[in-house]
C-alpha cells in the first residue's frame, strides 16, 4: 500500500478539501519539475491558500468533529510519544497477580537526564493490533499494572507521567468478575497518597472511569484536538434520547472539548496541536507535549510533597463547582 492510498484511507470528511488542495500543490509541484517550469509564484499563492484552510477547518472544529480527531487511526499513541520524547525507555509488564495487559503500557525511562516512570493507555494501529490491545480498554489486571509502576516511582522518588487516551475501561462480564471498579477506584485513592509529582496528560479520548483509574494528577493536562468525557456522545445518546445516531447533541452538551473543559477547570492546561492536528505532524506534536511536560515538571518539583498532595486534594475536591452563564 503506498502512502497516498494508506492517507486516503484515514481521511477524514472535514480534511477532504485541504488533502485535495495538497495533493494539487504536489502534482504542480512534480510536473514544474518535469518541465522544468518556474511555477514557484503560483505555488506559493496555492500554498497560502491551504494554510489558511487548515486554520479555517481545523480552527472551528465542532465537538463532533474533535472526536473523530482524537480517534483517529493515525493520531500518535502512547508509545509513540515515549519513543519520541524519552531518551531511555524500558518497559515494564505484569500486574504480579498473573496479568500483563497489553491496553495499558507502562515503564521506566529518563525525559532530559531525569528519571520517570511513564504509563498510559494503548490502542492498536490497526484491527489485528487493536483486537490485541481491546482498543486500548484495559481489564482489572491492567489498573493493578499501573498501579504497581505507580508503587515503584513512589519509592524511588521517581515523578509519575501518565498519558490517557481510552474510549473506556473494559465492561465485559469477565472484567467484573475480577473486580474492574474495585480496581479503578483504588488506584484513585492511592494517587491521592503518593508524594511524587504526578502529570496526567488526556492525549486522544479520555473516557469514563477507563481515563480517572490513571488520571488523578498535580497537574492535568490536554492536547487541543483530545476529548474526556465521563461516556461517550454515543452511549450518553443512548440512555437518554434512546437513538445513538444523536451523538452529535451528546457531544455539545458534554462538554467533551479541551477548550470547554479549560473553562470549567476540570484541566489545568492546554497543549497546542500542530496546524492539521497531532497526526499530520507527530514530531511537533510530540515536542509541544514533552517542553509542556517538563515545564510542568520543573514547577512540580519546586514543590514539597504536602504541597503536591493538597493540591491534588483541592483540585479534584472543587471540580463540578461552577456557575452556569
Amino acid at each position: 500500500m503506498t502512502k497516498t492510498s494508506e492517507r486516503r484511507v484515514f481521511l477524514l470528511d472535514f480534511e477532504k478539501p485541504l488533502y485535495e488542495l495538497e495533493e494539487k500543490i504536489n502534482q504542480i509541484r512534480e510536473l514544474a519539475q518535469e518541465e522544468n517550469v518556474d511555477v514557484s509564484e503560483q505555488l506559493a499563492q496555492l500554498e497560502s491558500r491551504a494554510d489558511q484552510l487548515r486554520q479555517e477547518i481545523f480552527g472551528n472544529l465542532n465537538p463532533s468533529q474533535q472526536l473523530q480527531l482524537a480517534r483517529h487511526p493515525r493520531r500518535p499513541s502512547t508509545l509513540d510519544y515515549i519513543q519520541a520524547i524519552a531518551d531511555d525507555w524500558f518497559e515494564l509488564h505484569g500486574d504480579r497477580c498473573g496479568y500483563d495487559d497489553p491496553a495499558l503500557v507502562g515503564g521506566v525511562a529518563r525525559l532530559e537526564g531525569r528519571p520517570v516512570v511513564i504509563l498510559g493507555h494503548q490502542k492498536g494501529r490497526d484491527t489485528k493490533d487493536n483486537v490485541a490491545r481491546n482498543f486500548g480498554m484495559p481489564a482489572p489486571g491492567g489498573y493493578r499494572k499501573a498501579l504497581r509502576l505507580m508503587e515503584h516511582a513512589e519509592q524511588f522518588g521517581m515523578p509519575i507521567i501518565t498519558f490517557i487516551d481510552t474510549p473506556g475501561a473494559w465492561a465485559g462480564v469477565d472484567a467484573e468478575k475480577l473486580g474492574q471498579g474495585e480496581a479503578i477506584a483504588y488506584n484513585l485513592r492511592q494517587m491521592f497518597s503518593f508524594e511524587v509529582p504526578i502529570i496526567c496528560t488526556v492525549i486522544g479520548e479520555g473516557g469514563s472511569g477507563g481515563a480517572l483509574g490513571i488520571g488523578v494528577g498535580d497537574r492535568v493536562l490536554m492536547l487541543e484536538h483530545a476529548v474526556y468525557t465521563v461516556a461517550t456522545p454515543e452511549a450518553c445518546a443512548a440512555i437518554l434520547w434512546k437513538d445513538a445516531k444523536k451523538s452529535d447533541k451528546a457531544a455539545i452538551a458534554l462538554k467533551i472539548t479541551s477548550k470547554d473543559l479549560k473553562e470549567l477547570k476540570i484541566i489545568d492546561d492546554i497543549i497546542p496541536e500542530p496546524s492539521g492536528a497531532a497526526h499530520s505532524n507527530p514530531i511537533m506534536a510530540s515536542s509541544l507535549l514533552k517542553n509542556a511536560l517538563l515545564y510542568n515538571l520543573d514547577h512540580l518539583s519546586q514543590m514539597t510533597p504536602h504541597q503536591r498532595r493538597e493540591l491534588r486534594y483541592q483540585k479534584f475536591r472543587q471540580m463540578g463547582q461552577f456557575l452556569e452563564k
